[in-house]
């Protein structure tokens, strides 16, 4: 197993938008920890989520704009490289940034930086659009998605794409 140096995980598709791109710090909590005082490794999908989320929700593809279109968007593939441990009260930076796929799916990528910018962990997660009513899986891009792909690609989330 290879670790990835960079934290690319998908691939950069020709003339595809730049990432959308959010950070949010959170303090590294007793909760978040093991009895070493690093951060126990279940505790990072929770690090994710808060930057996920935030994305997410500055983008407009919260959870309730996806309950509203009838979709459910669960997390398909999850992967985290561990480079350093964050430990007990460093604030840490979660950097999640959306790639563009142009398909059914929404794929994020994350860093997770130390107080002093040094990475601790890359990571990234896959969501797919399944139908609230029928569970199965889309794959066609949905149309509410269409409209977010328009916006993404004529500019609309500048404000997310300075990185």
């Amino acid at each position: 197993m290879s670790r990835r140096k960079d934290g690319v995980f998908f691939p950069r598709l020709p003339n595809a938008p730049a990432p959308l791109t959010v950070r949010i710090v959170r303090p590294v909590l007793f909760s978040d920890v093991d009895p070493m005082g690093i951060v126990w490794f279940g505790r990072y999908p929770l690090f994710l989520e808060c930057g996920g989320g935030t994305l997410s929700n500055r983008t407009g593809l919260g959870y309730e704009s996806a309950l509203a279109a009838k979709l459910f968007t669960p997390i398909a593939r999850m992967e985290i490289d561990y480079v350093q441990p964050l430990r007990l009260g460093e604030d840490i930076t979660v950097a999640a940034s959306m790639i563009w796929t142009g398909s059914a799916k929404i794929a994020i990528e994350y860093t997770l930086s130390g107080p002093d910018g040094s990475v601790r962990a890359y990571a990234a997660t896959t969501q797919l659009f399944v139908d609230a009513e029928t569970s199965q899986p889309l794959w066609v891009v949905p149309p509410h998605i269409e409209a977010f792909n328009e916006k993404w690609r004529s500019g609309g989330f500048a404000c997310l794409q300075n990185g």
